[in-house]
C-alpha cells in the first residue's frame, strides 16, 4: 500500500548551498519571434504611436513606434503573467491600468493576482489591489479623472468566490468598493462608459465557469446592467423589451457615437447581436448570424465607432465591421484568426488595435492594412531538442503550428514539423530530421524534413471533434503524449486512456495497458451548455497526460493521467501497478513524470489541482517503484503549483522544476527547492529538455528559454564558496560554435585578475586582464562571431566570460577604416585547451576540448592546423603593415612637431619632403584617405585592406585554405615587404639627412624606430 511521507524528510545529503551565487547567469531567449495569444490591448488619443497588449502568460507589451517594435515592461514587476485587461488613462497617457487573469475561458487559462499602475507610461508598476480576484476582464478610466477606475472582475473561473463583479476606486486604486455583484457564482465580463456621459456605464454579468473536463456558460446569474450615477445604483436591462428570454450566457456591450445607440452581443438560444436606439429601453435583434456569437465563452466582443453610429465591430473567428448599424458585417482581414479584444482611438476611426491569437497589430487605415506579429510570446506546451549541430528546439505552439528553431539564434527562422498546435514533437533517434508530431483528437504525424512528406500515422483516426469523451472509442488528450523510449531508439509511445507502442514507425500500434484513468462516467459527459456545447478536445478527459519510459530499462514504464493516477509497469506493459500517492485525489492532473536517469527505483511527480481550485503543491519522489512517496514541496512559493519536473542526467539529485510562475533548482533530490528564476520572466513553464550542458524550457507565454551551459551548477560543491577564487571546468565546445564560456567564482572581486588560454604545446594564445565583459545573452547576435573580448569581470560571486575561440586580435591603429575586414584573431584550431585563472594569490587551471564539427566528414584536424597556421601568418604581416602605417604616422607627427619649433625654411622644406615621402609608403600600405565606412567604394583598399579580406576569406569555412589563397597571400605580402625595404631605404639615407638639418637648428633628433 502506498503511503506519503512528510515533506521535510532527508532525501539524499545535506547540501545547504545557495544558489545566489549563480545570479550573474542569464536566460537567452531563442523565439520564436511569433506572436502568442493576446486577450487584451489599449492605445492613447494623445499619443498615436503609443499602444499595449497583454500576452496570455507573457506579460504586458507596450509600442512607442505605432506597432513597428514591441518590448515587454511588465517583466521587473507582475507576478503573475496573463493580461486580462489594460486600460490608458484618457486624460492623463502616463496613467496605465493592467488586470490580471485570463476570461475567455479556453482549456488552458491562467489566473492572475488583480490590478497593476504605471504613472509613468509603463516604466515602473505597482500592485493597485483586488489580488483576490484571480481573473479580470475590463477596465474604464474616467475621461477627466485618472484616479477614478471601473474594473470588470469575472473571479475564479473554477470556483465560488465573491471576489467577483463590478469595482470602483476613486484614489487611483488605492481602495476598492463593489459596486455590482449577484452571488459567487457570477462574475463580471464586460463594462462600457458613454463617452457623452461618464456617469453613465453599462455592465454584463456572466454565470460560467470551468473544470477539468467540462465549461458550463450561461444561467440565471447572467444579465446587464445601466447606471446613470457613476456606478451608485444599478438598472438590470436582462427583462427588457426584445432582450431573449430562456437561459442567458455572455454579453457584451458598447454605447455608439449616438450616446442612445446601444450594441449587445448576447449569448442566448436565439442569440446575436441586439441594438437598442433608446439607451437600453428596449433592444431590437438586427443580425442572429451565428458566425458573430459562436463560442461565445471564447470570442464574443462587440466595439461600437467611437465617431461614427453605424459602424460596429465584432470580434469573433473573424473581425468583422458593420457599417449600417449591425444589418450586415464584412470580414477584415487580419494576421491571423481568434479575435479577442479591439480598441479604436477615440479621435480617429481609422486607427486601432486588434487582439488575436497571434498577439496584437496596429492598422492606421481601419484594418486594410496591420503591422507584423513579430515577438517572443508564444505560448509552447513541451519541448524536445535534436542532434543537429547546432541543436535544435521543438514544440507546439498554442494557436498555431509545431516548429523547430535553432538553439544559436533569436527566433527569427523556424521550421514546422507536423503535428498541430497543442501536442508534443518526439525527434527520431536515429534520423535527425524526422519528427513525431501530435495534436487535439489523436493527431500524430510522421515528418520527414528532407522531403518534407507528412504523413498521418493516428493510433484511431477517427474523427472525434463534437463528440463526449464517453462516446470516444478512444480518448485522446488535447497535448497527447508522444515519447521515445530511451532505451530503444526505435519504440515510440503515445496515450488514450490506454497506452500504446509502435516500433514500425506507426504503421500499426499496439496497446499494452487496460485503462489508466478513473473513468468516472460523470466527467466522461458533454461539455458546454447550457445554450452551447463546446466540444474540440480540450475538455476530453480520463485520459494518460504523461508517459515517461524509464531511462535505465526498457520494460519500466510510468503513465500518470490528467484525473489523478499514477502507473508503474516493470515488465513491458503486462502488469501495472497503481501507485498514486493517497493525497492525490481525483481531478489532479499528473502533469509530468519523470523516470530517473541515475536509479531504476527512483521516479518524481510534478501534479497540480488548480482546475479544481485547488492551488496547492504537489510534488513528489519515489524511490522504491512507487511503494511510497515523499512530498517535495519545500521552497516553493505558494501557489506557484508545478507543471514540470527533470532530473540532471549528469547530476544526480540535480532537480529542476517548472511552475505556474516561475523555474526551481534542487541540489538535494527535492529535499529543499531554490528559485531560479534569473533574468527569466514570470511565465509557466511548462516543460524541461537538457541537452548536453544547456538547460532549456518550454514557457507557455514566452517562447523558449536557453541557460547557457549549466556545468557550473552540475560542479557545484561547498568548497566553491570556501575558497577566495574557483575555476569550473569548461564545457567541450564545437569549433563551429566559435565560443567557449567560462566560468569562475571569485571571494571579492580581483583587480589583478588574469585569464589566459593556452593550446597542448602550453602556448598562450590568448590573455584577458580584469575588466567588464557583456554578459553572453544580453546584447549582440549570437547567429555571428562575438565581438573581440578584451577584458573579463572581476566581481564578487560567479563571473561568466565568453571566448570567441579566437586568438589575439590583429594590431590596428586609431581610425582605422577597412571593408569587409576586420582585426579579431584566427580561429583556433581544434584541440585540447586550458584555461589559466590568476586571481587572489590563486592559479587554477582547467582543460577542454574544441572538436571538429561532427558533419564536417570531409574536415581533417592537419586541415584546421594549416588553416590556423596559415591565417596567422596572414594576420602577422596584416599586424606588421599596421604597425608600418603606425610608426610612420609617429615620424611624421614628429617632424610636423619640428617644423612648427624650428620655424626655419630649412627644416620646413626638408621636413616636409620627408613627410610626403613617408605619406607615399603609408598610402600604399593603407588608404589613409578614408574617413567613413563606405570610403574604400571610392577610394580603392591598398595592402593592408586586402590581407584583412584575404583572412576573412582564409576563415570562411571550417577547411584547409584553397590554393589561390597562398598565391595571392605571396603577391600581398610581397607587397608589405617592398613597402618595408622602401622605408628602410628612406629613413636610412632622408631621416639621417633631416636629423642633421635638425642639429644645426639646435633641435633634437627624430627616431626612425
Amino acid at each position: 500500500m502506498n503511503r506519503v511521507l512528510v515533506a521535510l524528510v532527508l532525501l539524499g545529503p545535506a547540501f545547504a548551498q545557495d544558489l545566489s551565487i549563480f545570479s550573474s547567469l542569464r536566460w537567452r531567449n531563442i523565439g520564436p519571434l511569433r506572436g502568442g495569444r493576446s486577450i487584451a490591448v489599449a492605445g492613447s488619443a494623445a499619443r498615436p504611436l503609443e499602444y499595449y497588449f497583454g500576452a496570455t502568460g507573457g506579460g504586458l507589451w507596450k509600442t512607442t513606434d505605432g506597432g513597428t517594435s514591441w518590448n515587454p515592461v511588465s517583466d521587473a514587476f507582475f507576478e503573475t503573467s496573463s493580461v486580462g485587461a489594460v486600460a490608458v488613462a484618457p486624460s492623463n497617457p502616463d496613467v496605465v491600468y493592467a488586470g490580471m487573469g485570463e476570461t475567455e475561458l479556453r482549456g488552458n487559462i491562467i489566473q492572475g493576482d488583480g490590478i497593476y499602475k504605471s504613472i509613468d507610461g509603463g516604466k515602473t508598476w505597482a500592485h493597485s489591489g483586488l489580488e483576490k480576484t484571480m481573473a479580470i476582464a475590463r477596465i474604464r478610466v474616467d475621461q477627466s479623472d485618472p484616479n477614478l477606475v471601473y474594473v470588470a472582475a469575472f473571479g475564479d473561473p473554477y470556483g465560488n468566490s465573491p471576489e467577483r463583479g463590478i469595482f470602483r476606486s476613486t484614489d487611483g486604486g488605492r481602495n476598492w468598493r463593489k459596486i455590482l455583484y449577484r452571488d459567487e457564482k457570477t462574475g463580471a465580463i464586460d463594462l462600457a462608459i458613454d463617452s457623452h456621459d461618464p456617469r453613465v456605464l453599462y455592465a454584463s454579468l456572466w454565470e460560467a465557469f470551468r473544470t477539468p473536463y467540462s465549461l458550463s456558460s450561461g444561467g440565471p446569474g447572467s444579465g446587464f446592467f445601466k447606471s446613470t450615477d457613476g456606478g451608485d445604483h444599478w438598472t438590470e436591462l436582462t427583462h427588457n423589451p426584445g432582450v431573449p428570454g430562456g437561459v442567458i450566457g455572455k454579453i457584451t456591450i458598447a454605447v455608439s457615437a449616438d450616446p442612445n445607440r446601444l450594441f449587445a452581443l448576447i449569448e442566448a438560444q436565439d442569440g446575436g447581436l441586439f441594438r437598442s436606439d433608446d439607451g437600453g429601453a428596449a433592444w431590437t435583434l438586427i443580425n442572429n448570424q451565428r458566425s458573430l456569437w459562436q463560442r461565445a465563452f471564447y470570442f464574443h466582443r462587440v466595439y461600437a465607432d467611437p465617431l461614427l453610429p453605424d459602424t460596429v465591430y465584432v470580434s469573433n473567428y473573424e473581425l468583422s465591421r458593420s457599417t449600417d448599424g449591425g444589418r450586415t458585417f464584412k470580414i477584415i482581414p487580419a494576421p491571423h484568426g481568434d479575435h479577442h479584444d479591439f480598441w479604436i482611438a477615440p479621435n480617429d476611426s481609422n486607427r486601432m488595435i486588434d487582439s488575436n491569437d497571434g498577439g496584437a497589430n496596429v492598422s492606421v487605415n481601419a484594418g486594410r492594412t496591420w503591422t507584423a506579429q513579430t515577438f517572443s510570446t508564444a505560448q509552447m506546451y513541451h519541448v524536445v531538442t535534436t542532434k543537429h549541430t547546432p541543436f535544435q528546439v521543438c514544440g507546439a505552439q498554442q494557436d498555431n503550428t509545431t516548429l523547430c528553431v535553432p538553439s544559436n539564434g533569436r527566433g527569427e527562422s523556424f521550421y514546422p514539423v507536423g503535428g498541430g498546435e497543442s501536442g508534443y514533437v518526439a525527434a527520431d533517434p536515429l534520423n535527425a530530421n524526422i519528427f513525431y508530431a501530435g495534436s487535439y483528437g489523436g493527431y500524430i504525424t510522421q515528418y520527414d524534413h528532407t522531403t518534407q512528406q507528412q504523413r498521418d500515422i493516428n493510433v484511431w483516426p477517427e474523427y472525434p471533434v463534437g463528440q463526449s469523451a464517453g462516446d470516444l472509442k478512444e480518448r485522446f488528450q488535447w497535448t497527447t503524449p508522444i515519447v521515445f523510449s530511451p532505451t530503444d531508439p526505435k519504440t515510440l509511445y503515445t496515450s488514450s486512456q490506454h497506452l500504446f507502442k509502435t516500433t514500425n514507425q506507426g504503421q500499426s500500434w499496439t496497446a499494452i495497458s487496460p485503462d489508466l484513468t478513473r473513468h468516472d462516467p460523470s466527467t466522461l459527459g458533454p461539455s458546454g451548455g447550457p445554450i452551447t456545447h463546446d466540444q474540440t478536445g480540450v475538455e476530453t478527459y480520463a485520459t494518460i497526460f504523461t508517459v515517461a519510459p524509464s531511462h535505465l530499462d526498457g520494460n519500466l514504464i510510468w503513465t500518470g493521467s490528467d484525473d489523478g493516477l499514477v502507473y508503474v509497469t516493470r515488465d513491458g506493459g503486462k502488469n501495472w501497478s497503481n501507485v498514486t500517492p493517497p493525497d492525490l485525489g481525483p481531478l489532479t492532473r499528473i502533469s509530468l513524470i519523470e523516470a530517473s536517469p541515475h536509479e531504476r527505483a527512483v521516479a518524481y511527480v510534478a501534479a497540480n489541482r488548480y482546475q479544481a481550485a485547488d492551488r496547492g503543491l504537489y510534488v513528489y519522489k519515489t524511490s522504491d517503484f512507487g511503494k511510497t512517496w515523499t512530498k517535495i514541496v519545500d521552497g516553493i512559493a505558494p501557489g506557484d503549483f508545478a507543471r514540470a519536473i527533470r532530473e540532471d542526467p549528469v547530476r544526480r539529485d540535480l532537480l529542476y522544476l517548472g511552475a505556474e510562475h516561475g523555474f526551481y533548482v534542487s541540489l538535494d533530490g527535492g529535499a529543499r527547492w531554490q528559485p531560479f528564476r534569473l533574468n527569466l520572466p514570470v511565465t509557466p513553464v511548462h516543460d524541461i529538455a537538457i541537452e548536453k550542458n544547456d538547460l532549456v524550457l518550454a514557457t507557455h507565454g514566452r517562447g523558449f528559454y536557453i541557460l547557457d551551459n549549466i556545468g557550473p551548477l552540475r560542479q557545484l560543491k561547498p568548497e566553491v564558496t570556501q575558497s577566495t577564487a574557483y575555476l569550473f571546468k569548461p564545457a567541450d565546445a564545437t569549433r563551429t560554435a566559435k565560443r567557449v564560456l567560462i566560468d569562475y567564482y571569485l571571494a571579492s572581486g580581483a583587480a589583478d585578475l588574469k585569464l589566459e588560454v593556452l593550446d597542448a604545446s602550453g602556448t598562450v594564445i590568448r590573455t584577458f586582464q580584469a575588466g567588464t565583459a557583456p554578459r553572453p545573452g544580453d546584447e549582440g547576435d549570437p547567429e555571428g562571431p562575438p565581438p573581440p573580448a578584451r577584458t573579463a569581470p572581476a566581481q564578487k560571486g560567479l563571473n561568466r566570460f565568453l571566448w570567441d575561440m579566437r586568438a589575439a586580435p590583429s594590431h590596428d591603429f586609431p581610425g582605422l577604416i577597412m571593408y569587409q575586414a576586420g582585426v579579431a584573431g584566427p580561429l583556433v584550431p581544434a584541440g585540447r585547451y586550458t584555461i589559466r585563472l590568476s586571481a587572489a594569490g590563486s592559479t587554477l587551471t582547467q582543460n577542454f576540448l574544441i572538436a571538429r564539427d561532427p558533419r564536417l566528414t570531409n574536415v581533417t584536424d592537419a586541415d584546421l592546423n594549416e588553416q590556423f597556421r596559415f591565417a596567422r601568418e596572414v594576420q602577422n604581416k596584416f599586424s606588421q603593415a599596421n604597425d608600418t602605417v603606425t610608426r610612420i604616422r609617429r615620424i611624421k607627427s614628429d617632424i610636423a612637431d619640428r617644423i612648427k619649433n624650428a620655424n626655419t625654411e630649412a627644416v620646413t622644406s626638408a621636413g616636409q619632403k620627408l613627410a610626403a615621402e613617408l605619406t607615399e609608403i603609408e598610402g600604399h600600405l593603407y588608404q589613409y584617405r578614408n574617413r567613413a565606412t563606405k570610403d574604400p567604394l571610392n577610394f580603392p583598399p591598398q595592402l593592408n585592406n586586402k590581407l584583412g579580406s584575404l583572412l576573412a576569406i582564409v576563415e570562411s569555412a571550417d577547411s584547409r585554405p584553397t590554393d589561390s589563397s597562398y598565391l595571392v597571400y605571396k603577391q600581398l605580402a610581397d607587397g608589405v615587404d617592398r613597402q618595408l625595404s622602401g622605408l628602410a631605404d628612406l629613413l636610412g639615407r632622408d631621416l639621417t639627412v633631416f636629423n642633421k638639418v635638425l642639429a644645426a637648428a639646435q633641435l633634437s633628433p627624430i627616431s626612425g624606430m
